[in-house]
């Protein structure tokens, strides 16, 4: 029998807006002088807040489905971030006013899962959280996994441009259902939903790549070494994030290299489930370095497979031979 997900899908995409909306207020308030600093509070109350109101959410509407996310509130919870709890409450309050302490510690520890089960969601509340210091690219990230497989994805970019490379609208929401391809819409607005496609291109010396920003995250000298071997001669654009699986999937790159910077390095599931869909049911390819398809059935670390390769498809076995 053909599960149908549309309710799931249309209860993903407002959590993931709501959450952006919080995430948009918590930036709009973070000073030059902050910056200097290297205060990491904000993105911190953007963080909590962001998972406490998709948590909610998922709460209310899907009581025995577990959720696997990045944060608890146990740290919240000590003296010395007292303050950081309050201001977390005051902007969750703005979307929710009746909310209590209490409810706000809760919701937060409703995304305290870490074993596998047959239906789950995953969640990173913040995606990029050097990018939303900066003001650059950061994504709000759910998905739902069914049998270990992802199912559902709704992926908010709230800086990336609804039109590629326009003035128009900032802010865009991706979302998938598993065999019903890929849409976007405005992140503020229900209109226009496009559906979207990965790019033909199959020329090397045209393809474009991206990679993560953070030479950590991503093994940057190894990227330019494949990207030569396949012919590519574009500099990679380097974004924070899973809006580098959004790129991918409406066309304005080709190939996203995560390639692992240490042997003993597992990605977490978090990172990746929501994006890999959004790829796939756009048209494109995504796998881990060997050729494997992402396994979800570990819990929260994609423990059998190593760094994630994604493509438009049309480069996937090129880029695997590449790395030998």
């Amino acid at each position: 029998m053909t599960v149908s997900y549309e309710s799931e899908q249309a209860i993903a995409i407002e959590a993931v807006r709501s959450a952006s909306a919080l995430c948009r207020a918590v930036r709009a308030e973070i000073s030059p002088e902050s910056l200097s600093k290297r205060d990491q509070s904000p993105v911190t109350v953007a963080d909590f807040g962001a998972q406490a109101l998709i948590c909610r959410t998922l709460a209310e509407a899907f009581p025995g489905d577990p959720v696997i996310a990045e944060e608890d509130s146990t740290a919240l919870q000590t003296p010395d971030n007292a303050a950081m709890l309050d201001r977390v409450i005051e902007h969750v309050r703005r979307l929710i006013p009746d909310a209590e302490r209490h409810d706000v510690l809760r919701w937060l520890d409703h995304g305290g899962a870490r074993g596998y089960s047959d239906r789950f969601w995953t969640l990173d509340p913040i995606d990029g959280t050097k990018g939303f210091l900066r003001g650059g690219q950061y994504a709000v990230a759910l998905a739902l996994i069914v049998g270990g497989r992802v199912e559902v994805a709704a992926l908010a970019c709230p800086s990336l441009p609804f039109v590629p490379r326009s003035d128009g609208p900032v802010g865009t929401i991706f979302s998938a259902i598993r065999g019903q391809g890929t849409r976007a819409r405005p992140l503020e607005e229900e209109s226009p939903v496009h559906e979207i496609r990965v790019s033909d291109q199959d020329d090397a010396a045209s393809a474009r790549f991206c990679e993560s920003v953070e030479s950590g995250h991503s093994a940057h000298g190894e990227s330019a070494a494949i990207a030569e071997r396949l012919g590519i001669i574009t500099p990679p654009v380097r974004l924070d994030s899973q809006a580098k699986y959004a790129v991918v999937a409406r066309g304005e790159a080709e190939i996203y290299l995560r390639l692992p910077t240490r042997a003993d390095y597992r990605e977490k599931i978090w990172d990746h489930a929501a994006g890999a869909l959004i790829v796939e049911e756009a048209g494109g390819v995504v796998t881990d370095v060997a050729g494997r398809p992402l396994d979800f059935t570990h819990g929260s670390e994609l423990a059998v497979n190593r760094g994630v390769i994604v493509s438009n498809g049309r480069f996937h076995e090129r880029v695997l031979n590449a790395l030998g």
